[in-house]
């Protein structure tokens, strides 16, 4: 019997051949009863995990960049004495208070590290200006290292800096300018070279653990049951965030491969009811879950306007005294907007509570009001965030 396609991507050809009469069969059975069970809206356990020890890890360095025609830094104190000693790498020993640094500008270089990065592989790297470069467009980054949280140097970083924005104009009849987005923050693709691997594992004791990226405990006891669907009585969910997975014998060595095969295994998740508000931008998100009980609503609005004014006031025609001055004046206005006292009946899904909001007229504004209103009448099930 030929191997499939599939079942020799799960394990190396080599320990395959020797153990797909035993393996594969098992394998088939329980995919097969895994995909009966699966649903159409399932997600894959790749995209809802993080195996513990595969997490990133965050550097930053402190560089120059070179080139700016005359948008850089002014004379700071930092900048000049960065440039100085960076001449003095190269045997240029002269004194900080002659250097100009209107071409350099001091910059902040952060970077993401991923697990298992190898020495000589790239990585990105962003740059932001901590000093008052106007722009850090056209710039070169001089050669930086890039340093951990314990202060040891995993990766080098270099090259021109890409920035998606312009200011121009400056120095132009009338003083106007034009800038677009942020040009004082740029990156380099692939601009930094792992010079450092940082130690990680993934496997304690022959077990894996697998974090949720959404705690919850009904997702991890999904979770839980249909790994062992697959792999019979090898996965324990410990907590709303932790799945615990014993490696199968049979996998004992290739870890990376039941990795691979575990990923694939699609799980339905569940999440709390939620209603997310942030008040600075006016957006309002709930999730399918939210419910709303019966509960009776009026909202009216009111609008207070100050207005103030000058007027003139003058002495009488052909008087000797007095003198023309300038009066302070306010006007005030006060409009309240009457409201209907509307009851709201029970509302089992989100589409329903959208529709009765609608209803009533309100503006995403006014909904924010109701629904905070709501959940301290008790009214709306779901937790409600505020940003």
């Amino acid at each position: 019997m030929t191997p499939s396609r599939s079942e020799s991507q799960i394990l190396p050809r080599r320990r395959f051949l020797g153990m797909r009469s035993r393996v594969g069969g098992l394998l088939l059975g329980a995919l097969v009863l895994w995909s009966g069970m699966a649903s159409a809206w399932a997600t894959r356990i790749k995209d809802m995990t993080l195996v513990e020890g595969g997490r990133d890890n965050q550097l930053v360095g402190y560089g120059l960049i070179v080139g700016l025609a005359g948008k850089g830094d002014s004379k700071l104190a930092y900048t000049v004495q960065s440039v100085a000693n960076a001449l003095q790498r190269f045997g240029i020993n002269i004194p900080a208070n002659t250097i100009k640094s209107d071409n350099v500008a001091a910059v902040m270089i952060t970077a993401d590290i991923s697990a298992f990065a190898k020495p000589g592989s790239r990585i990105d790297v962003t740059i932001s200006s901590i000093g008052d470069a106007k722009t850090i467009q056209g710039g070169v980054l001089l050669q930086t290292p890039l340093l951990g949280a314990d202060e040891t140097v995993y990766a080098v970083a270099q090259g021109a800096v890409a920035v998606g924005g312009f200011i121009g104009g400056e120095g132009g009849p009338g003083g106007a300018t034009v800038q677009k987005n942020h040009p004082t923050v740029g990156m380099i693709s692939g601009g930094a070279i792992v010079e450092r691997e940082i130690p990680t594992k993934i496997v304690n004791d022959q077990t894996i653990e697998l974090l949720l990226l959404n705690p919850d405990y009904t997702s991890a006891a999904r979770m839980a049951e249909a790994i062992n669907a697959v792999f019979p009585g090898s996965t324990l969910a410990k907590n709303s965030t932790a799945v615990n997975v014993c490696v199968p014998p049979q996998y004992r060595g290739y870890e990376v491969n039941f990795i691979a095969s575990l990923g694939s295994i699609e799980v339905t998740p569940d999440n709390v009811a939620r209603v997310v508000i942030n008040e600075r931008t006016g957006t309002i998100i709930a999730t399918a879950n939210v419910r709303i009980s019966t509960v009776a609503v009026s909202h009216g609005s009111l609008t207070i306007s100050i207005a103030s004014n000058q007027g003139v006031s003058q002495p009488n025609a052909f008087s000797n005294r007095g003198e023309t001055v300038l009066v302070q004046g306010t006007d005030t206005k006060v409009t309240e907007q009457k409201g209907g006292f509307k009851v709201v009946d029970e509302l089992p899904t989100i589409q329903q509570v959208a529709s009765a909001l609608n209803a009533l007229g309100l503006s995403t504004r006014e909904m924010m009001a109701i629904f905070q209103s709501m959940k301290r009448a008790g009214a709306l099930q779901a937790d409600l965030i505020l940003n």
